[in-house]
């Protein structure tokens, strides 16, 4: 068995040392350059994509910029545009009157634009709004109008009799007023004929019989006529009764009768005192009064003077009335 001498090798152990050189060295030397490699290769990767990011935030921001400052140079021309075409224009200008312009003469001027525009705009809101408020009040009148006129008319209450020809006993005693009355009542008054009529009135005994309560006008006219004698025979007797005709007082007077109380209320009266010449044959006076006074259902009006035989009964000449107010 051969035996080992220093400074050399044996044959397993040359083998040993050729497999370690040839085999396992290559395979570690690829095995480090690969990690090297490899952590080359990470490293680059991770640089790429920050500068990726870095582009793609640095393009963004590039974008945004650009599109702020072309948006805000668009709103300044625009605010100057308009500025110089409406608000300029708005306030040099007389929108209450003033001169205004042919549409030739204005067509070519904005602020002539802008104004007339406004102008029409203007009419045409208010013109909406009044025809908006027009039937709002139409709307709100008509139901009144439509029942006012579907209400049922009151019927008329009214009278006016005439004076009419009566005998001369009658004329001369006048009819019996009443106690405590004073005068002659006169109770030939006509109510039919010429010019007299009688709505939803009663006349009885030339009395006015009221027919519903309110607030009544009434009137009366009386004309008197004192004719003058003329004759030898009696002169002085005549020309005495003369003189008491010619200072007598000429009365009239308007009463009203009521259920409830006995006595005839006078309501209105009038007096006439006229002085006349003796060279004239006869002499015509009248006495007219009228007023309002409430009156109830069934109440009577009628009329007295103080000589009943001196009226002149002429239809157009005396006449007795009354009609309801409200």
């Amino acid at each position: 068995m051969p035996t080992k001498k220093e400074g050399q090798m044996l044959p397993g152990q040359k083998l040993a040392s050729l497999y370690s050189v040839f085999v396992l060295e290559p395979e570690r030397n690829r095995a480090g350059r690969e990690a090297v490699f490899g952590m080359a290769g990470g490293s680059s990767g991770v640089s790429f994509l920050g500068v990726l990011l870095l582009a793609a935030i640095l393009v963004q921001t590039v974008a945004v910029t650009v599109t702020v400052l072309y948006f805000t140079n668009v709103l300044n021309t625009m605010k100057e545009t308009f500025a110089r075409s409406s608000v300029s224009c708005l306030t040099r200008a007389d929108l209450r009157g003033g001169y205004v312009r042919s549409s030739t003469e204005g067509r070519g001027d904005p602020c002539w634009q802008v104004t007339q525009q406004l102008h029409t705009l203007i009419e045409k809101s208010l013109s909406q709004r009044y025809q908006r408020e027009i039937s709002a009040v139409r709307d709100e009148v008509s139901p009144s109008l439509v029942m006012e006129d579907r209400a049922p008319s009151r019927p008329k209450v009214a009278a006016h009799v005439t004076g009419s020809l009566a005998p001369k006993a009658e004329r001369e005693g006048g009819g019996s007023p009443g106690r405590r009355v004073q005068g002659q009542k006169i109770s030939w008054w006509e109510g039919h004929k010429g010019l007299a009529f009688l709505q939803e009135v009663r006349l009885v005994d030339g009395e006015l019989v009221v027919p519903r309560p309110g607030l009544y006008y009434i009137y009366a006219q009386t004309y008197f006529r004192h004719t003058h004698p003329e004759g030898e025979e009696g002169e002085e007797e005549e020309e005495e009764e003369e003189r008491e005709q010619r200072w007598r007082p000429m009365l009239q007077y308007v009463y009203k009768k009521v259920s409830s109380y006995p006595v005839p209320i006078l309501l209105m009266k009038t007096s006439r005192t006229s002085c006349w010449s003796r060279d004239s044959q006869f002499s015509l006076h009248s006495a007219h009064q009228g007023g309002l006074f409430p009156l109830s259902a069934g109440d009577r009006l009628l009329v007295t003077v103080s000589n009943a035989s001196a009226i002149d009964m002429d239809e157009r000449s005396s006449f007795f009335g009354a009609f309801l107010v409200s």
